[in-house]
């Protein structure tokens, strides 16, 4: 049992790393692999073999098949209807949270709430609704939505794998629907009848001029005849002044030029308008000689004619970085954001607040909205390759009708393989992706931007570090303590304790993680007591995708934080009475549909 106290320390480290958030879950995920290896945990023959599994290949597939739907113009075709929500919020509320959990039945949760994030902030702003209203409950849908279907959400895809390797064969894709629907149309009325009160109502978010008060940070600068600055280009003055210059626009006599398509020399009588705050003005003009005046000021030198720049001429565009962006704890400086990809960083705001601190300092988290200036039409790609997601400003595209009836039915004819166990779930997936590719409906490029490598690598990784769980008898001694503990308890009060700790698990680690981890323990509960197996693993799956305490649980959760202005406290406010109420409705129709004998 000396491998099982080895397997604790490794978890127990890997758990420590995850919380910690210093690192990507994907890089804590494959040092435990590597350490399991090295300490004999993991054969080394069998270290990589995570990356071949069923469930691996079928995220991966619906990823694909995801992003096909959001190519084709399915999504935005759905999302162009969800605008037409009304004023009352709760009308908005009821729209925009009943179409994401339709739309994470059928795609990539995570992809679901990236694609309606957007309308929601532009629906919440047309309307003059506070965006944390409507958001909290938007990513809470998408985590409920997945549980329906066995393509949904990781957990269950794990599940059904892990269920076939214990001989029992997989699930099927609406195996999870009894179940998982109704605990979603539970949550889902719960939220819609008593969630208003229970989410935190900020007012002022809405609008992107009161989150980041830009008004109150732009400035001008004068360039004098006797400037050190003249002749100079802005990529010198950054040089000279060792810093980021966020110069947005540069007026010359009657002619407007946006600061990132402005690379000509600089000449007296030009002003620069940026925004920035005292320390910045103060260096540009002790080390470039160039004169302050706070813009909108009266001036006995200015042209009443010079032109001036508003917000939409000045290009700006909000976004929200996500959990697998490169931009995650880097700089501006690391990340070269203006050579490299022609982006101004204007403002950053954090947990709904905007930072003070300057620009060149902010090193980047999950969930911090970002104030961005850029070309429109390179706007999209850059955002891509940052990680970025773009807010209320995303245009819909409805796409080609024949493409969006061929991702629909290659989609259609996949699931119709699954249900009448034609194929594999793998199979049909991977080879529904395929069809997507190669007709043109996702161009391959795309189609492998669209596989998140870091949520594969998470899964390959811990794969066979949670079999080790299993094989060293790890399991086994979690599931002992446990029986010993509710000695004399009947199997319902056991389940339900699995219950809870899994979606305590989960709120903390990623979803994917916290089943691998408890699909084994769920299996050596359901053995010992002599039960199916089948109750100990629904609940498994139900509740690893129920991380509505933290922000930290779900991508979801995360994505929402800094357009909602939400605070980390905020979330188990909702989200604790929600926890109970997916509990209280899962055991029983588990115990239903799923019966213990």
């Amino acid at each position: 049992m000396q491998d099982a106290y080895w397997v604790f320390a490794v978890l127990f480290l890997t758990l420590v790393a995850f919380v910690w958030g210093r690192f990507r879950y994907d890089m804590v995920a494959m040092a435990a692999l590597l350490v399991s290896v090295l300490l004999g945990l993991v054969p080394a023959d069998q270290a990589f073999s995570g990356f071949g599994h069923p469930a691996v290949i079928t995220v991966a597939a619906v990823l694909i098949l995801s992003r096909g739907f959001e190519h084709a113009g399915v999504v935005d075709w759905i999302a162009e209807k969800t605008l037409k929500a009304g004023s009352r919020p709760i009308w908005q509320l009821t729209v925009l949270t009943a179409t994401v959990i339709l739309l994470s039945a059928m795609m990539n949760n995570v992809g679901a709430l990236a694609l309606l994030l957007p309308v929601a902030v532009r629906v919440a702003r047309e309307h003059d609704t506070s965006p944390s209203l409507l958001l909290m409950p938007l990513a809470f849908g998408s985590l409920l939505g997945g549980l329906i279907t066995l393509i949904g959400t990781p957990p269950n895809i794990i599940i059904s794998a892990f269920r076939a390797g214990q001989g029992e064969g997989p699930f099927s894709m609406f195996d999870f629907a009894p179940v998982g629907g109704a605990v979603a149309l539970a949550g889902f009325a719960f939220m819609i009848l008593l969630g208003g009160r229970l989410t935190p109502q900020r007012q002022g978010r809405a609008s992107a001029d009161e989150l980041f008060e830009t008004s109150a940070y732009l400035s001008e600068l004068h360039v004098n005849e006797d400037a050190k600055a003249v002749g100079w280009r802005l990529r010198e003055l950054q040089e000279v002044c060792g810093d980021p210059v966020p110069v947005l626009a540069v007026l010359r006599g009657e002619e407007r030029y946006s600061g990132h398509r402005f690379f000509g020399p600089l000449a007296a009588g030009d002003i620069l308008l940026l925004e920035a705050g005292p320390e910045d003005l103060k260096l540009l003009e002790d080390k470039a000689g160039l004169s302050i005046s706070a813009s909108g000021e009266d001036d006995e030198d200015s042209d009443d004619a010079r032109p001036r720049l508003d917000a939409d001429e000045l290009q700006l565009v909000e976004v929200v970085v996500r959990n697998d962006s490169m931009m995650i704890n880097r700089t501006v400086s690391q990340l070269r954001l203006l050579n490299q990809h022609g982006l101004h960083l204007v403002a950053v705001s954090r947990d709904g607040t905007r930072l003070k601190q300057r620009l060149r300092e902010v090193r980047f988290q999950p969930g911090d909205v970002l104030l961005l200036q850029g070309d429109e039409n390179n706007l999209s790609e850059s955002l891509s390759t940052l990680g970025c997601l773009p807010l209320a400003s995303r245009k819909l595209a409805l796409g080609q009708p024949r493409q969006l009836w061929l991702s629909v039915g290659i989609f259609a004819l996949a699931i119709a393989a699954m249900v009448f166990d034609l194929l594999p779930a793998a199979i049909a997936m991977s080879l529904a992706a395929l069809i997507t590719l190669a007709l043109g409906v996702l161009p391959l490029r795309e189609g492998y931007d669209a596989i998140e490598g870091s949520v594969i690598v998470l899964l390959a990784a811990m794969l066979p570090v949670g079999k080790a769980l299993e094989t060293s008898g790890g399991a086994q001694m979690i599931a002992d303590a446990m029986m010993s503990a509710g000695s004399g308890w009947p199997p319902v009060v056991t389940l339900t304790a699995l219950f809870v700790l899994t979606l305590l698990l989960s709120n903390v680690i990623n979803n994917a993680a916290a089943a691998l981890l408890m699909a084994p323990i769920a299996a050596n509960l359901a053995s010992g007591m002599q039960v199916s197996l089948d109750p100990f693993l629904m609940a498994v799956a139900v509740s690893a995708s129920c991380a509505f305490l933290t922000p930290i649980g779900h991508q979801s959760n995360t994505l929402v934080m800094g357009p909602g202005g939400y605070r980390f406290r905020d979330y188990w406010k909702l989200g604790l009475p929600l926890s109970a109420v997916v509990t209280l409705t899962a055991i029983p129709l588990i115990l239903l549909i799923w019966p213990l004998s």
